[in-house]
Protein backbone atom coordinates (compact mmCIF):
# COMPACT_ATOMS: atom_id res chain seq x y z
CA UNK A 1 0.00 0.00 0.00
CA UNK A 2 1.12 3.40 -1.22
CA UNK A 3 -0.07 6.90 -0.20
CA UNK A 4 -0.29 9.92 -1.69
CA UNK A 5 -1.03 13.18 -0.28
CA UNK A 6 -1.49 16.34 -3.10
CA UNK A 7 -2.10 20.13 -2.26
CA UNK A 8 -1.53 23.16 -4.62
CA UNK A 9 1.31 24.49 -3.09
CA UNK A 10 3.82 24.79 0.45
CA UNK A 11 4.12 28.35 0.81
CA UNK A 12 2.80 28.94 4.31
CA UNK A 13 0.55 27.66 7.09
CA UNK A 14 -3.04 29.12 6.54
CA UNK A 15 -6.47 26.97 7.05
CA UNK A 16 -5.26 24.46 3.53
CA UNK A 17 -2.48 23.45 5.22
CA UNK A 18 -3.85 22.89 8.94
CA UNK A 19 -6.50 20.45 7.21
CA UNK A 20 -3.31 18.86 5.21
CA UNK A 21 -1.27 18.38 8.26
CA UNK A 22 -4.25 16.80 10.14
CA UNK A 23 -4.76 14.41 6.98
CA UNK A 24 -1.29 13.57 6.79
CA UNK A 25 -1.61 12.42 11.09
CA UNK A 26 -4.11 9.67 9.34
CA UNK A 27 -1.65 8.49 7.26
CA UNK A 28 1.66 9.00 8.60
CA UNK A 29 3.34 6.89 5.70
CA UNK A 30 1.88 9.02 3.10
CA UNK A 31 4.26 11.42 0.35
CA UNK A 32 3.76 14.61 -0.15
CA UNK A 33 3.17 15.88 -3.83
CA UNK A 34 2.91 19.98 -4.68
CA UNK A 35 3.16 21.78 -7.34
CA UNK A 36 6.31 23.97 -5.24
CA UNK A 37 7.75 23.85 -1.73
CA UNK A 38 9.16 26.81 -0.02
CA UNK A 39 11.22 25.10 3.30
CA UNK A 40 10.64 27.03 6.42
CA UNK A 41 7.03 27.33 5.33
CA UNK A 42 5.43 24.22 6.83
CA UNK A 43 4.77 22.82 10.21
CA UNK A 44 7.25 20.47 11.17
CA UNK A 45 4.91 17.60 10.96
CA UNK A 46 4.36 18.50 6.63
CA UNK A 47 8.35 19.12 6.68
CA UNK A 48 9.05 15.48 7.86
CA UNK A 49 7.26 14.00 4.95
CA UNK A 50 9.00 13.02 1.47
CA UNK A 51 8.27 15.70 -0.98
CA UNK A 52 7.64 15.88 -4.44
CA UNK A 53 8.02 18.99 -6.63
CA UNK A 54 6.53 19.68 -10.10
CA UNK A 55 8.98 21.66 -12.68
CA UNK A 56 7.39 24.95 -11.31
CA UNK A 57 9.57 24.74 -8.35
CA UNK A 58 12.81 25.58 -11.08
CA UNK A 59 10.91 28.82 -12.66
CA UNK A 60 12.41 31.97 -11.59
CA UNK A 61 11.58 33.84 -8.49
CA UNK A 62 8.53 31.22 -7.95
CA UNK A 63 8.51 31.87 -4.10
CA UNK A 64 7.55 35.09 -4.70
CA UNK A 65 5.12 34.80 -8.45
CA UNK A 66 3.73 31.61 -8.30
CA UNK A 67 0.15 32.77 -8.62
CA UNK A 68 1.62 34.15 -11.58
CA UNK A 69 2.20 30.75 -13.00
CA UNK A 70 -1.87 29.81 -12.95
CA UNK A 71 -2.04 28.97 -16.46
CA UNK A 72 0.58 26.37 -16.44
CA UNK A 73 -0.55 24.52 -13.37
CA UNK A 74 -2.62 22.10 -14.80
CA UNK A 75 0.33 20.75 -17.07
CA UNK A 76 2.25 20.53 -13.82
CA UNK A 77 0.07 19.15 -11.47
CA UNK A 78 -0.45 16.37 -14.59
CA UNK A 79 3.36 16.25 -14.80
CA UNK A 80 3.12 14.42 -11.23
CA UNK A 81 3.98 10.42 -11.28
CA UNK A 82 1.59 8.73 -9.04
CA UNK A 83 1.16 5.97 -11.33
CA UNK A 84 2.87 3.61 -7.92
CA UNK A 85 0.36 5.14 -5.60
CA UNK A 86 -2.41 3.33 -4.50
CA UNK A 87 -4.75 5.66 -2.72
CA UNK A 88 -4.10 9.40 -3.41
CA UNK A 89 -5.57 12.32 -0.89
CA UNK A 90 -5.98 15.73 -2.55
CA UNK A 91 -6.36 18.90 -0.69
CA UNK A 92 -7.61 21.22 -3.83
CA UNK A 93 -8.74 24.77 -3.78
CA UNK A 94 -6.53 25.20 -7.10
CA UNK A 95 -5.58 22.24 -9.37
CA UNK A 96 -4.44 19.67 -6.58
CA UNK A 97 -7.20 17.01 -7.65
CA UNK A 98 -6.54 17.18 -11.47
CA UNK A 99 -3.41 14.80 -10.49
CA UNK A 100 -3.84 11.79 -12.61
CA UNK A 101 -3.59 8.56 -11.05
CA UNK A 102 -3.90 4.49 -12.38
CA UNK A 103 -6.87 2.97 -13.25
CA UNK A 104 -6.56 0.82 -9.87
CA UNK A 105 -6.07 3.34 -7.50
CA UNK A 106 -8.48 5.10 -5.77
CA UNK A 107 -8.28 9.01 -5.43
CA UNK A 108 -10.98 10.97 -2.96
CA UNK A 109 -10.76 14.63 -3.12
CA UNK A 110 -11.08 17.35 -0.26
CA UNK A 111 -12.00 21.02 -1.91
CA UNK A 112 -12.04 23.62 -0.19
CA UNK A 113 -13.38 25.40 -3.40
CA UNK A 114 -13.56 25.46 -7.00
CA UNK A 115 -10.59 27.01 -8.41
CA UNK A 116 -11.76 30.33 -6.86
CA UNK A 117 -9.93 32.39 -9.36
CA UNK A 118 -11.78 30.97 -12.53
CA UNK A 119 -14.93 30.67 -11.33
CA UNK A 120 -17.00 32.59 -8.92
CA UNK A 121 -14.49 35.03 -7.40
CA UNK A 122 -12.88 35.54 -11.06
CA UNK A 123 -14.03 39.37 -10.27
CA UNK A 124 -12.48 39.37 -6.82
CA UNK A 125 -9.17 39.14 -8.59
CA UNK A 126 -9.64 40.05 -11.82
CA UNK A 127 -12.36 42.73 -11.82
CA UNK A 128 -11.55 46.56 -12.78
CA UNK A 129 -9.51 47.99 -10.29
CA UNK A 130 -8.10 44.22 -9.14
CA UNK A 131 -4.89 43.77 -11.35
CA UNK A 132 -3.22 45.28 -14.41
CA UNK A 133 -5.31 45.52 -17.64
CA UNK A 134 -2.72 43.19 -19.02
CA UNK A 135 -3.25 40.64 -16.25
CA UNK A 136 -7.49 41.07 -16.47
CA UNK A 137 -6.78 40.59 -20.30
CA UNK A 138 -4.57 37.11 -20.05
CA UNK A 139 -7.25 36.13 -16.90
CA UNK A 140 -10.38 36.77 -19.42
CA UNK A 141 -8.25 34.71 -22.56
CA UNK A 142 -7.48 31.47 -19.98
CA UNK A 143 -10.49 31.69 -18.02
CA UNK A 144 -12.96 29.28 -19.95
CA UNK A 145 -9.87 26.93 -21.18
CA UNK A 146 -8.83 26.52 -17.48
CA UNK A 147 -12.91 26.01 -16.23
CA UNK A 148 -12.81 23.27 -18.80
CA UNK A 149 -9.74 21.17 -17.76
CA UNK A 150 -11.10 21.57 -14.37
CA UNK A 151 -14.65 20.28 -14.93
CA UNK A 152 -12.60 17.59 -16.55
CA UNK A 153 -10.36 16.21 -14.17
CA UNK A 154 -13.00 16.59 -11.55
CA UNK A 155 -14.99 13.91 -13.31
CA UNK A 156 -15.34 10.20 -12.19
CA UNK A 157 -12.64 9.05 -14.26
CA UNK A 158 -10.23 10.95 -12.28
CA UNK A 159 -11.67 11.66 -8.73
CA UNK A 160 -13.41 8.34 -7.16
CA UNK A 161 -14.74 10.76 -4.39
CA UNK A 162 -15.18 14.17 -3.65
CA UNK A 163 -15.82 16.02 -0.26
CA UNK A 164 -16.45 19.48 0.63
CA UNK A 165 -15.29 21.70 3.24
CA UNK A 166 -19.00 22.93 3.83
CA UNK A 167 -22.65 22.73 2.19
CA UNK A 168 -21.54 26.20 0.22
CA UNK A 169 -18.78 24.69 -1.69
CA UNK A 170 -21.08 21.02 -2.06
CA UNK A 171 -22.79 23.39 -3.71
CA UNK A 172 -20.49 24.76 -5.78
CA UNK A 173 -18.80 21.73 -6.88
CA UNK A 174 -22.48 20.51 -8.16
CA UNK A 175 -22.85 23.66 -10.21
CA UNK A 176 -19.50 23.37 -11.22
CA UNK A 177 -18.92 20.11 -11.93
CA UNK A 178 -22.15 18.69 -12.22
CA UNK A 179 -21.64 16.00 -9.06
CA UNK A 180 -22.39 15.41 -5.64
CA UNK A 181 -19.77 15.98 -2.94
CA UNK A 182 -20.27 14.92 0.46
CA UNK A 183 -19.44 17.43 3.57
CA UNK A 184 -16.58 17.62 6.72
CA UNK A 185 -16.08 20.07 8.08
CA UNK A 186 -12.53 21.13 8.98
CA UNK A 187 -11.55 22.63 12.58
CA UNK A 188 -9.75 24.75 14.79
CA UNK A 189 -7.43 23.81 17.22
CA UNK A 190 -9.35 24.41 19.99
CA UNK A 191 -6.95 23.68 22.49
CA UNK A 192 -5.27 27.28 21.89
CA UNK A 193 -7.83 28.79 23.20
CA UNK A 194 -8.61 29.21 27.28
CA UNK A 195 -11.69 30.98 29.21
CA UNK A 196 -10.85 34.42 30.20
CA UNK A 197 -12.06 36.95 32.71
CA UNK A 198 -9.92 40.26 30.73
CA UNK A 199 -12.28 43.27 29.99
CA UNK A 200 -13.29 43.59 26.40
CA UNK A 201 -13.66 46.29 24.82
CA UNK A 202 -13.09 47.01 20.50
CA UNK A 203 -13.77 45.09 17.95
CA UNK A 204 -11.43 42.11 16.12
CA UNK A 205 -10.40 40.68 12.58
CA UNK A 206 -8.08 38.42 11.53
CA UNK A 207 -7.02 36.98 7.86
CA UNK A 208 -5.68 38.25 4.83
CA UNK A 209 -6.18 40.98 2.48
CA UNK A 210 -7.69 39.26 -0.01
CA UNK A 211 -10.44 41.29 -1.81
CA UNK A 212 -13.25 38.68 -0.92
CA UNK A 213 -12.27 39.04 2.57
CA UNK A 214 -14.17 42.53 2.54
CA UNK A 215 -11.70 44.49 4.81
CA UNK A 216 -12.59 48.11 2.98
CA UNK A 217 -16.39 46.87 3.97
CA UNK A 218 -15.33 46.89 7.80
CA UNK A 219 -13.02 50.04 7.59
CA UNK A 220 -15.99 51.96 5.98
CA UNK A 221 -18.27 51.13 8.77
CA UNK A 222 -15.80 51.48 11.60
CA UNK A 223 -14.70 54.76 10.20
CA UNK A 224 -18.49 55.53 10.19
CA UNK A 225 -18.68 54.68 13.48
CA UNK A 226 -15.99 55.77 15.20
CA UNK A 227 -15.60 52.83 16.94
CA UNK A 228 -12.61 50.79 17.76
CA UNK A 229 -11.05 47.84 15.16
CA UNK A 230 -7.78 46.43 14.96
CA UNK A 231 -7.14 44.08 11.89
CA UNK A 232 -4.51 41.76 11.86
CA UNK A 233 -2.92 40.52 8.03
CA UNK A 234 -1.42 41.26 5.43
CA UNK A 235 -1.96 40.83 1.42
CA UNK A 236 -2.26 42.72 -2.03
CA UNK A 237 -4.69 44.97 -0.89
CA UNK A 238 -2.40 46.03 2.60
CA UNK A 239 -1.72 49.43 0.88
CA UNK A 240 -4.80 50.73 -0.29
CA UNK A 241 -6.52 50.30 2.58
CA UNK A 242 -3.80 51.70 5.08
CA UNK A 243 -4.74 54.55 3.01
CA UNK A 244 -8.70 54.07 3.74
CA UNK A 245 -8.18 53.69 7.51
CA UNK A 246 -9.55 56.09 9.82
CA UNK A 247 -7.90 56.97 13.15
CA UNK A 248 -9.62 54.37 15.40
CA UNK A 249 -8.80 51.78 13.08
CA UNK A 250 -5.63 49.89 13.37
CA UNK A 251 -3.64 48.03 10.60
CA UNK A 252 -1.74 45.38 12.73
CA UNK A 253 0.01 43.21 10.21
CA UNK A 254 1.14 39.50 10.74
CA UNK A 255 1.55 38.90 14.57
CA UNK A 256 2.09 35.58 15.99
CA UNK A 257 -0.33 33.21 17.62
CA UNK A 258 -0.19 34.14 20.94
CA UNK A 259 -0.53 37.81 20.27
CA UNK A 260 -3.68 36.97 18.32
CA UNK A 261 -4.83 34.76 20.97
CA UNK A 262 -4.40 37.51 23.43
CA UNK A 263 -6.53 39.98 21.01
CA UNK A 264 -9.28 37.51 20.57
CA UNK A 265 -9.30 37.19 24.56
CA UNK A 266 -10.10 41.07 25.01
CA UNK A 267 -12.02 41.99 22.38
CA UNK A 268 -15.94 42.86 22.26
CA UNK A 269 -16.59 40.86 18.81
CA UNK A 270 -15.16 39.66 15.95
CA UNK A 271 -15.92 41.03 12.40
CA UNK A 272 -16.04 38.52 9.61
CA UNK A 273 -17.57 40.60 6.37
CA UNK A 274 -16.49 38.29 3.23
CA UNK A 275 -18.13 35.09 2.13
CA UNK A 276 -15.79 32.50 2.31
CA UNK A 277 -15.81 28.93 1.55
CA UNK A 278 -15.92 28.02 5.38
CA UNK A 279 -13.52 30.33 7.61
CA UNK A 280 -11.39 29.36 10.35
CA UNK A 281 -11.20 32.10 12.43
CA UNK A 282 -14.73 32.37 13.19
CA UNK A 283 -14.26 29.05 14.71
CA UNK A 284 -11.52 30.47 16.69
CA UNK A 285 -12.92 33.59 18.07
CA UNK A 286 -15.82 31.50 19.23
CA UNK A 287 -13.28 28.95 21.11
CA UNK A 288 -11.82 32.28 22.92
CA UNK A 289 -15.85 33.10 24.08
CA UNK A 290 -15.52 36.26 21.42
CA UNK A 291 -18.98 36.34 19.54
CA UNK A 292 -19.08 36.61 15.80
CA UNK A 293 -20.62 39.30 13.76
CA UNK A 294 -20.90 37.21 9.91
CA UNK A 295 -22.20 37.57 6.27
CA UNK A 296 -24.49 35.66 6.25
CA UNK A 297 -23.72 33.52 3.27
CA UNK A 298 -20.94 31.27 2.80
CA UNK A 299 -19.41 28.69 5.77
CA UNK A 300 -20.06 31.36 8.42
CA UNK A 301 -24.08 30.86 7.91
CA UNK A 302 -23.35 27.36 8.68
CA UNK A 303 -20.55 27.84 11.68
CA UNK A 304 -22.36 30.64 13.46
CA UNK A 305 -25.57 29.97 15.74
CA UNK A 306 -27.25 32.40 16.76
CA UNK A 307 -26.17 32.34 20.52
CA UNK A 308 -22.72 32.94 19.08
CA UNK A 309 -23.20 35.77 16.74
CA UNK A 310 -25.00 37.50 13.59
CA UNK A 311 -25.72 36.81 10.53
CA UNK A 312 -25.95 39.86 8.75
CA UNK A 313 -27.35 40.65 5.36
CA UNK A 314 -27.04 42.08 2.58
CA UNK A 315 -23.37 42.96 2.47
CA UNK A 316 -23.45 46.35 3.01
CA UNK A 317 -22.08 49.38 5.09
CA UNK A 318 -26.18 49.53 6.49
CA UNK A 319 -26.41 45.89 7.50
CA UNK A 320 -22.94 45.52 9.24
CA UNK A 321 -23.63 48.83 11.14
CA UNK A 322 -26.43 47.91 12.10
CA UNK A 323 -25.31 44.56 13.46
CA UNK A 324 -22.42 46.27 15.73
CA UNK A 325 -24.44 48.55 16.81
CA UNK A 326 -26.74 45.95 18.27
CA UNK A 327 -23.67 44.60 19.71
CA UNK A 328 -22.52 48.02 20.95
CA UNK A 329 -25.70 48.99 22.55
CA UNK A 330 -25.87 45.51 24.14
CA UNK A 331 -28.98 44.85 22.15
CA UNK A 332 -27.66 41.75 21.97
CA UNK A 333 -25.77 39.98 24.66
CA UNK A 334 -23.90 36.47 24.18
CA UNK A 335 -22.38 34.12 26.40
CA UNK A 336 -19.17 33.24 26.13
CA UNK A 337 -19.65 29.59 27.31
CA UNK A 338 -22.66 29.66 24.25
CA UNK A 339 -19.73 30.31 21.74
CA UNK A 340 -17.19 27.77 22.83
CA UNK A 341 -19.87 25.27 23.05
CA UNK A 342 -20.80 26.46 19.59
CA UNK A 343 -17.05 26.19 18.31
CA UNK A 344 -16.45 22.59 20.14
CA UNK A 345 -18.40 21.33 17.35
CA UNK A 346 -15.51 22.00 15.09
CA UNK A 347 -12.90 19.84 16.80
CA UNK A 348 -9.73 18.45 15.35
CA UNK A 349 -10.40 14.58 16.17
CA UNK A 350 -13.87 15.18 14.67
CA UNK A 351 -13.13 16.15 11.61
CA UNK A 352 -10.13 13.31 11.48
CA UNK A 353 -13.06 10.66 12.18
CA UNK A 354 -15.57 11.78 9.55
CA UNK A 355 -12.54 12.51 7.12
CA UNK A 356 -11.61 8.82 7.39
CA UNK A 357 -14.89 7.80 7.48
CA UNK A 358 -15.17 8.85 4.22
CA UNK A 359 -12.31 7.69 3.12
CA UNK A 360 -12.83 4.10 4.82
CA UNK A 361 -16.56 4.14 2.62
CA UNK A 362 -15.16 4.94 -0.37
CA UNK A 363 -12.40 2.48 -0.61
CA UNK A 364 -14.61 -0.37 0.85
CA UNK A 365 -16.72 0.57 -2.07
CA UNK A 366 -14.01 0.10 -4.61
CA UNK A 367 -12.12 -2.61 -2.94
CA UNK A 368 -14.54 -4.37 -1.05
CA UNK A 369 -12.56 -4.21 2.18
CA UNK A 370 -10.67 -1.74 4.35
CA UNK A 371 -7.84 -4.49 5.70
CA UNK A 372 -5.28 -3.08 3.25
CA UNK A 373 -5.75 0.29 4.56
CA UNK A 374 -4.97 -0.51 8.54
CA UNK A 375 -1.64 -1.24 7.31
CA UNK A 376 -0.82 2.73 6.30
CA UNK A 377 -3.36 4.35 9.14
CA UNK A 378 -1.69 5.64 12.38
CA UNK A 379 -2.54 2.55 15.23
CA UNK A 380 -4.88 5.53 17.24
CA UNK A 381 -7.75 5.84 14.14
CA UNK A 382 -7.57 1.98 14.17
CA UNK A 383 -10.93 2.28 16.06
CA UNK A 384 -12.96 3.54 13.00
CA UNK A 385 -12.64 0.18 11.10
Amino acid sequence: MKVALVHDWLTGMRGGEAVLEAISEIFPQAELFTLIHIPGTVSPQLASLKKHTSFLQKFPQIEKRYRQYLPFMPKAIESLDLSEFDLILSSSHCVAKGVQKSSSAVHVSYVHAPMRYMWDRFDDYFGPGKASFLVRLAARLFRKPLQNWDKKVSSIQRVDHLIGNSQFIANQIESAYGRKASVVYPFAKLERFKKTDAKRNGYLMVGAFAPYKRVDLAIEVFNELGLPLRIVGKGQEFNRLKKQAGPTIELLGSLSDAAIEDLYSKSKAFIFPGKEDFGITPLEAMASGLPVIAFGEGGASETVSSQAGILFLPQTVEALKKAVLEVENNERVFDPDDCRARAKEFSLIRFQENYLKEVLSVWKEKKGSTDSLKEVVDPQFYLFF
